[in-house]
This record gives structure tokens, sequence and C-alpha cells, in this order.
């Protein structure tokens, strides 16, 4: 396969596959990889680039996929030990034959050797995804420009044969953001970048999506942690200087606690406060409601008394009424019984 012979005749898929980790997904545009697309993962070292790598695997897996693994640093016994520190397992898929390892030094054999290995093991294991871990080591089977040259023909192979790559490549802490030992940048269609960034005296790492094809994805740099869970992406804190990771992060979400707390507190203090002062309400509705009451009773004593004076006024003016006719009617009657009134 000389590289003049390659073409862009390629099927494409819409298909899309996970990266294995959730969050991850989500900077995709919540989907993760096109099926048959070449990813790139580039990173410093100890950035996590062969933790994404394992979810991917993972993933791939889980789906009933087989993952064909290039190592050319580790061996698989210490891939399989480093990923259980993290909380991948990756030695049940090894057994029902799901994920087969190849590892080897990329000086062992000249490029065409690793090339024409390459496509003997899959043809033989017929993969739908596979790993290469990492390509930089393959400068030490030639100079760089054969093994971009390899690459170039390895990637176009593997999407005729619809094999979603995903590739990690080594970075010195010095070199530009948009560069790669191995010039293939332009060739992949996904570029995740992970980072080491120093703040507060420490050093975290945080990973960005530098590229997506044929996707809306985020631009976000994102903090991850490496946990007994595995890969997890954690919250984006933003600060006067930028983007918070590690202690400035948690400085930061504990502040945000603090206030949130008093905001509670007050909140809380002056639900209180109207509570006692509708208490103190009611209970001056109750002494009004009793003043009131008293006032009414006052007031309707005051009635029946004067309603009582009045029929008690009454029966007397009859009574001397009664007494006054009677004492008129005795002086008549004695008047006719005196002597000198007769005739």
């Amino acid at each position: 396969m000389p590289v003049t012979s390659l073409g862009l005749l390629h099927e494409v898929s819409n298909e899309r596959v996970s990266s294995g980790v959730p969050r991850l997904d989500m900077m995709l545009s919540g989907e993760g990889y096109f099926r048959g697309s070449t990813v790139l993962i580039t990173g410093t070292a100890g950035s996590g680039k062969t933790s994404l790598a394992a979810h991917f695997a993972v993933a791939a897996c889980q789906r009933g996929e087989r993952c064909l693994y290039f190592s050319f640093e580790e061996s698989p016994g210490q891939l399989l030990r480093n990923m259980r520190s993290i909380g991948i397992d990756l030695e049940p898929w090894v057994k029902k034959g799901l994920l087969q390892f190849h590892s080897s030094r990329a000086a062992i054999h000249g490029l065409e050797m690793h090339l024409a290995t390459i496509h003997k093991l899959v043809r033989d294991f017929q993969p739908r995804v596979m790993i290469m871990d990492p390509i930089d080591t393959l400068v030490g089977a030639g100079t760089r420009r054969d093994a971009t040259v390899m690459l170039t023909r390895l990637i176009d192979f593997l999407k005729i044969q619809e094999i979603t790559a995903h590739l990690t490549n080594l970075t010195g802490a010095g070199e530009a953001v948009g560069e790669t030992d191995m010039d293939i940048s332009s060739l992949v269609d996904t570029w995740l970048l992970l980072r080491d960034l120093e703040l507060g005296g420490e050093r975290n790492r945080v990973i960005n999506v530098l590229k997506s094809r044929g996707m809306a994805h985020s631009n976000q740099l994102r903090e991850f942690l490496l946990t007994d869970r595995g890969v997890e992406l954690q919250d984006v804190y933003l600060g006067a200087e930028g983007v918070l990771t590690g202690s400035a992060r948690q400085a930061q979400e504990a502040r945000e606690k603090a206030v949130t707390m008093l905001r509670q507190q007050e909140v809380e203090g002056k639900q209180r406060e109207r509570e006692r002062r509708r208490e103190a309400l009611e209970a001056r509705i109750v002494a009004l409601q009793k003043e009131f009451e008293a006032e009414e009773e006052e007031a309707k004593r005051l009635s029946a008394e004067v309603h009582a004076s009045q029929e008690v006024l009454g029966k007397d003016r009859e009574e001397m009424g009664r007494s006054r006719k009677s004492d008129a009617n005795e002086t008549t009657a004695r008047s006719r019984k005196t002597p000198g009134n007769r005739k």
C-alpha cells in the first residue's frame, strides 16, 4: 500500500460510539465519537491518556464489540494492573475474547513490519475499535517523516474498514498546543488535549476538545480526576483568573457554600422574625377581640340597666297616679259626709 495509492473514497457513518466517560460524551454534543472516525489524544506524561484509552476499550467491549489494543510501552499485565488502580478491570474482557493486547517495543521492527502486523491482526481479529498507545514511539522505528507516512496509510486503512481508531501521543511540556510530533493532527477527526495546570502550588489535569469534525463540541476546559471509579470530569468553576482547579476549586466551592449558608441563615432569621410578628399580631387581634367583647358586654349591661330603670320609673309613675286618684276619691267622700254641707 504505497502512500500514492491512498484515496478519500471510504464510507462514513452517522452512528456514534461512547468514549466510556459520560461527561466527555456530553462535551462531544452528548453522544461521543463517530463510528469509523480517528481520535487523537495528546498530553504530557501522566496526564491520563492511557486511562481514557482504557475507558474507550471497556465501552466497546460492553457493546459487544472487539477491541484490538497496541501497546508500545507497557506489557498487558502492567496495563491490567495499572488500570485496576483506578477501578477499570480489563481482564474479564480479555477472558471473553473481546479485548486483545499486542505489546512490543516500536524499535523491534521497522515501520513496514508494524504496518503489515497491524493489517494481519485486523484481518484475523476483526475488531470494531483499535487503540494505539502511544504513536510517538514509532519514530524509534524510522524517521519522523516515515512514521507520519506510515500512520497516514494506517488511518486510511482503518477508515476503509470502518474501525474507530483511538491514538495517543506524548507531548512535551513546552510544545505548542496545536502541534504533534507525528504531524497527523489534520488527519484525525477528533482531537482531545490533556494538560497539567499549575495553580496554588499544585498541578491538576484538564481536558479540552481542540476539534471534532461534524459536531458542535464544547470549547470549555474541564478538570478531571483519576479516581477509584476511573476518569471523572469535574464541574466548571470560573474565577477572576480563569478556570479554577484542584484546591482553588475546592476553596471556591467552600466560599460558595459559606455564602449560601449565610444567606440561608439570613432567610431563616427573617422567617423567624416574621413568625414572631405574626404571632404578636395574632395575640394583639385576640386581645382586641376580647376588649371589644368586654365593651360589648358592658354596653349590653348598661342598656339593660337603662331599660330596667325605665320600667321601674314607669311603674312608679303608674303607682303614683293610682295613689293620687285614690286620695281624690277619699277627699270627695269626706266632703259629702260633712254636716255643714247638708241642705
